[in-house]
């Protein structure tokens, strides 16, 4: 793919992604500029760009994990920033949404967040939203500005394509079957997918009902968008051990951890557990069962795509065919 290589273009990483937004910048060539801020005493925060962005198309690479409020604050304070220093486009580039779980009203007179955090960011003055793995793709719908939510399979089919083992991939609900399916597609792996049935009792408490699919004898990938405390994917994982399962490997696109990631490596029934770096996790790195798959190539190839005026499918087609 040809980059274009103008200088009408700035990229920022913001703390909580200056390494992601390091290897987007090696993978394509581009400086990635830090953001400036200052941190005043009652906590109030002031963030800046030190050059010159008028006129000019900003990426903002970034993330809205831990602490979540922190993270949305600082980005929006920095987006306001750039609208009145008279940036001419402002692309986020959001790895991972936070709030993205609270897109509906489960139950009476309660909010529906991810609505509020779309407005936020269109009120701030982002042109368009750059994500992965919205927790519920219908989320886009909340914006009135472009939304690319990108699909995390493709980092992941490249990743097992090259393994010798034949896995079935299983949801671990039935909300993630969709996702299951492609990821099974991707690897051409006969459609054989299976499905957790379980019940939410709770905020990261479930009951597993059962096993939909056959999954005895065989390796499994239970495939998820997002792991917060573990709990309710280890539940699914001695599900399946029950029903015969051979190895056991856990995968999502957003690995948050809330409760460590002791559990994962303690647990003797998991082999691996296989994440993306769309939240940072260098304090991990000595955890022998992680594997931290890199974003990189694959938002840099997307960025220049914004650039070039390209299709995000040319993107997604070269991946399927592991030309990358």
């Amino acid at each position: 793919m040809k980059f274009n290589m103008n200088n009408d273009v700035v990229i920022f990483g913001m703390d909580n992604s200056w390494e992601l937004a390091s290897k987007i910048g090696k993978s394509i060539n581009r400086e990635i500029t830090p953001v400036q801020k200052t941190t005043f005493a009652d906590g109030e925060q002031l963030l800046f760009s030190n050059i010159t962005v008028r006129d000019q198309s900003v990426f903002i690479i970034c993330n809205t994990s831990r602490p979540v409020n922190d993270n949305l604050m600082s980005l929006l304070i920095f987006i306001d920033s750039l609208k009145r220093a008279s940036a001419q486009r402002i692309i986020v580039v959001m790895t991972y949404y936070g709030y993205a779980r609270q897109d509906r009203k489960a139950s009476g007179r309660q909010p529906i967040t991810a609505r509020l955090v779309a407005d936020l960011l269109s009120t701030a003055g982002a042109d368009k939203v750059i994500t992965i793995d919205l927790h519920n793709p219908s989320i886009q719908g909340f914006f009135n500005i472009p939304v690319d939510d990108l699909r995390g399979q493709f980092i992941f089919s490249n990743e097992l394509r090259a393994r010798k083992d034949k896995f079935v991939i299983v949801s671990p609900d039935h909300g993630g079957a969709v996702r299951a399916r492609q990821l099974s597609e991707l690897l051409k792996n006969d459609d054989e997918i299976a499905i957790i049935d379980k019940r939410r009792t709770g905020p990261n408490k479930s009951e597993i009902m059962g096993v939909l699919g056959n999954v005895e004898g065989k390796n499994v990938i239970i495939y998820d968008d997002i792991i917060d405390t573990g709990g309710t994917i280890l539940n699914a994982a001695h599900a399946l051990k029950k029903q015969g399962a051979k190895k056991i490997i856990i995968a999502a696109t957003h690995g948050l951890f809330s409760k460590g990631f002791e559990m994962f490596e303690n647990e003797s029934i998991i082999d691996e557990v296989i994440v993306t770096d769309s939240t940072d996790h260098s304090s991990l790195s000595h955890f022998k069962k992680l594997r931290v798959l890199s974003l990189a190539q694959f938002l840099g190839l997307v960025i220049e795509a914004n650039l070039n005026k390209t299709s995000i499918t040319e993107i997604y087609n070269a991946y399927s065919q592991g030309k990358f």
